[in-house]
């Protein structure tokens, strides 16, 4: 008889040491240094830096780089809340909760 893979949760599995642009355009989630968790609206690269338009109407430009504060919280998952303004989904969320980063 074959085993219930009905039970087995879905993961999500990413490079650890990935550029913030590539971490950026596949999750779509920018950590802000309060711990909220706030929606991309449209992410654009200039040379070594990265232009964030967030759906809460801030525009952020950040340096894109692999050990930035952003990156390490994205992968550490170090998070408050979601932003009220972005009205991140629920779906987004829980996909961005089962993300493993080896």
């Amino acid at each position: 008889m074959g085993k219930n893979r009905g039970n087995k949760k879905a993961k999500y599995v990413f490079r650890k040491k990935e550029s913030l642009a590539n971490l950026l355009q596949r999750i779509k989630l920018w950590p802000s240094r309060s711990g909220m968790l706030h929606g991309i609206k449209n992410l654009e690269s200039k040379g070594n830096y990265l232009e964030l338009e967030l759906y809460c109407g801030e525009r952020l430009q950040v340096k894109n780089s692999k050990n930035s504060r952003a990156a390490r919280w994205l992968r550490n998952k170090i998070m408050v809340k979601a932003c009220p303004k972005c009205a991140v989904p629920e779906w987004k969320l829980e996909k961005y909760s089962k993300t493993a980063f080896k």
